[in-house]
């Protein structure tokens, strides 16, 4: 059942600051507003025009007492964030006002909105489709620009063209088929096999492209973790703290300093990383540090990236070689660090255990190499010109999902049509595949699958 009562919520996150917002949606709220709000010239919200901010006092009618000194927006629908009749109190940031004007406003005939219903009736009342309200959580998470351009092009409904354009494409393909069946005696100017086969073979293309940007997507959505490895002493702790521009771990040239993983977000070029400084891998008598090196060697399983380091002034030695043969099946970079020494181990030596991986010679002391290794890091991860073209991306699991689904369903039809299999099993299919690109969008969607997508929201938006 959709319940279309009046709700309200704090707007902001809890904790003092300069402004709070209670927002108020509904037929009720600007009935409320006249309940609770007092102008100095004396005019009621209802008189106000829409999309105007109003000087004056929140008060409790009973007893005149004044609870907080605002600024009343009005937003009348459907021109809202809900699509329906919105007010804002602007009030002084603090948790005692803002809870004395969201409890009169419960008291006035409002009641208090779960997660994300302010977003839901947004997408109910047409304001938004499924991606785009699903978009609004993405940018209020986003971590780096990147991020949140990504999140604002898909507000924009960037990706829901995309999407529509190949619901209606399908849909086209579709209506042939079972006009194919309804009509099978009828002279009519039908669409050629050849034709339907090599239709549903370009949806499935473009279906594949929208497909293959989701590892990139997730990777942003998420962040991506690279661990840094190495023996104690080839450079780990200087390259973090040098990658993050600060003093983030102790660096000395006793080996085993770092005993424990230590971790630190990342912004490089948009992207978000987690970095993380492990324990030197070697034989070693000390439980703790052997507790730290058994954490280092779990990290070549879970990291996203392993950036392999090694001393290029010194001789290889069997922990090298281990971490090398690691490598061969990991996403990885291999550095060469202390170029500034004598060089005794060259990329050349790394090659011939670890044939293929990109290697970067550095120097932690004069800085060389850096800028490099940001680039091959960014290359390594980030396959494609997905992220960087004018495509939309897949970033959301439930999207690629879909997406899958609806790929799979086609691919049969696809397989039914080259086998001239009856009209009825490849309507079947093709309808499938127009179903799971709806759930996208939300033309096909159900209450289950609404509740577990807005309640991620917080309460308020």
């Amino acid at each position: 059942m959709i319940e279309w009562d009046t709700i309200a919520a704090i707007a902001t996150p809890r904790g003092e600051g300069g402004v709070g917002i209670v927002r108020v949606s509904g037929s009720l709220a600007i009935p409320i507003a006249c309940q609770i709000f007092r102008s100095p010239r004396r005019v009621s919200p209802a008189e106000l025009p829409t999309h105007t901010l109003h000087y004056g006092h929140v008060v409790q009618a009973a007893s005149d007492e004044v609870i907080d000194e605002v600024m009343l927006g009005i937003m009348r629908a459907p021109r809202s964030y809900t699509a329906e009749d919105v007010v804002e109190f602007n009030c002084h940031g603090g948790v005692v006002p803002l809870k004395g004007v969201l409890e009169l406003t419960l008291k006035a005939g409002a009641r208090l909105a779960a997660p994300g219903e302010f977003t839901k009736r947004a997408f109910l009342n047409g304001r938004l489709d499924l991606a785009q309200a699903e978009a609004v959580v993405d940018l209020i998470r986003s971590k780096t620009d990147l991020t949140r351009q990504i999140a604002i092009d898909q507000l924009s409904g960037r990706l829901s063209q995309v999407i529509n354009g190949l619901n209606d494409r399908l849909a086209n393909l579709l209506a042939e088929v079972e006009a194919s069946i309804d009509f099978p005696e009828e002279e009519l100017d039908f669409m050629g096999l050849t034709v339907m086969q090599q239709t549903a073979q370009g949806i499935l293309d473009d279906l594949d492209r929208l497909i293959a940007t989701a590892s990139d997507g997730r990777l942003l959505r998420e962040g991506i973790s690279i661990a840094i490895l190495g023996r104690p002493n080839v450079g780990k702790s200087s390259l973090l703290n040098t990658l993050l521009q600060e003093d983030r771990a102790i660096v000395t040239e006793i080996p085993g300093t770092t005993r424990d993983a230590i971790e630190a977000p990342l912004n490089l070029a948009g992207v978000p990383l987690k970095l993380i400084d492990t324990a030197g891998i070697h034989q070693t008598a000390d439980i703790v540090e052997q507790q730290g090196v058994a954490r280092s060697k779990a990290y070549l399983d879970r990291a996203d990236l392993l950036l392999i380091m090694f001393d290029s002034s010194r001789s290889l030695t069997e922990e090298d070689r281990e971490l090398l043969h690691a490598a061969k099946s990991r996403k990885s970079i291999l550095i060469l660090n202390k170029i500034d020494l004598p060089i005794v181990t060259t990329p050349v030596e790394l090659h011939t255990d670890a044939p293929h991986k990109p290697t970067i010679q550095i120097s932690l002391l004069d800085g060389k190499g850096i800028e490099e290794l940001k680039s091959a890091v960014r290359q390594e991860l980030l396959e494609g010109d997905a992220i960087w073209g004018d495509s939309p991306i897949i970033t959301n699991v439930r999207h690629h999902e879909a997406l899958r689904r609806g790929r799979l369903a086609l691919g049969h039809a696809i397989e039914s049509l080259a086998q001239q299999m009856p009209p009825d099993l490849v309507a079947v299919d093709l309808r499938s595949s127009l179903d799971c690109l709806g759930e996208i969008v939300g033309k096909t969607t159900t209450e289950d699958i609404l509740g577990r997508i807005f309640s991620q929201f917080c309460v308020g938006k």
